[in-house]
């Protein structure tokens, strides 16, 4: 039976850029409850500047009937939109693991978060490459990022990584790995019984019978062909140049890229501010907008809205239908 009322943890995200905008602007749902897990001197100063008024009360865990609320915790240091301050960082990394544990021990029923700056973490002695893989690493989970914009869904094998080491890290059980959860997720969350998956190739034309490179022959095919004999139905692997037209993708249910910048800017054309962010492979749901920290917007009442929308009603249509 679905949930008809599910809690939905939002984090706020780096807190000079236009997460607390999207955040502070939040209404209140009749199928969900919402907790904003942000510093309420922040939200409050991006509501001033936005000229709104919304009055969140304080999160209690107890309380269902609150709608929409705020679960408080503070910044390290006053924070000024659009400045960035990397002794914030500590703040930004709390915020999520809240949710995340909180997801994890049934607290919330999903989490959505807003963007943060890897740059400025970094900056402050904190490796992190992103949402995605800190969140694994704290599920102890294999993760896999998936952007999805209306019906069309783009895997990828490998994300934020410099494309010098994209080569090295296509490795057959990267790419099964990644058919494997794709497949599985595209099940249990998506109600797809046998999902049809289209496969990147790596090199242009994928390869050109190897001409182009011998990565499609010796690791993406032989990785397809075992995939194919654990029941999932693979497709590729395919031109990447040619695969995301409508001939290609009418009857695919999603479609495997093997890097970041391969597959997610056709997405990102066919559905920027409204698409979303899901990380698949996780013992929990987590969604996230499509789009940066946009800290030239932060403050100014500029920043659309779609993605975190597009962002939250997934979440709750997932949690809804989890057992």
């Amino acid at each position: 039976m679905k949930k008809q009322i599910v809690r939905i943890a939002i984090t706020a995200g780096e807190p000079a850029g236009i997460g607390p905008d999207l955040c502070a602007a939040l209404t209140t749902r009749t199928d969900a409850e919402l907790v904003i897990i942000a510093d309420p001197a922040v939200l409050l100063a991006r509501e001033k500047s936005l000229g709104i008024k919304n009055q969140f009360t304080t999160f209690d865990a107890e309380n269902t009937s609150a709608k929409i609320s705020v679960l408080p915790l503070n910044t390290i240091t006053p924070v000024i939109a659009g400045e960035l301050d990397s002794a914030n960082s500590a703040y930004v990394l709390e915020s999520i693991r809240m949710a995340v544990d909180g997801c994890r021990d049934g607290l919330f029923d999903a989490m959505v978060t807003a963007p943060v700056h890897k740059g400025v973490i970094n900056d402050a002695g904190i490796p992190f490459s992103g949402h995605t893989e800190y969140i694994a690493e704290r599920l102890h989970a294999t993760p896999l990022m998936v952007l999805a914009a209306d019906t069309l869904r783009v895997a990828l094998v490998t994300t934020h990584l410099p494309l010098k080491d994209v080569a090295a890290a296509i490795t057959h059980k990267a790419i099964v790995d990644s058919l494997q959860i794709l497949n599985s997720d595209l099940k249990s969350k998506y109600n797809i019984a046998s999902p049809h998956i289209l496969v990147c190739g790596l090199n242009p034309h994928a390869g050109e019978s190897g001409h182009l490179g011998r990565e499609e022959i010796e690791i993406i095919t032989p990785a397809i062909e075992y995939a194919k004999t654990q029941g999932i139905n693979a497709t590729g692997p395919l031109p990447a140049d040619t695969l995301f037209t409508q001939r290609h993708l009418k009857g695919a249910d999603a479609v495997l890229a093997m890097f970041h910048d391969q597959g997610l800017p056709v997405l990102k054309y066919a559905g920027f501010g409204n698409a979303v962010n899901i990380t698949f492979g996780l013992p929990i749901i987590r969604t996230s907008v499509d789009h940066g920290t946009a800290l030239d917007l932060a403050g100014t009442g500029k920043a659309e809205d779609g993605s975190l929308h597009a962002a939250i009603d997934l979440s709750i249509e997932l949690a809804r239908n989890s057992p």
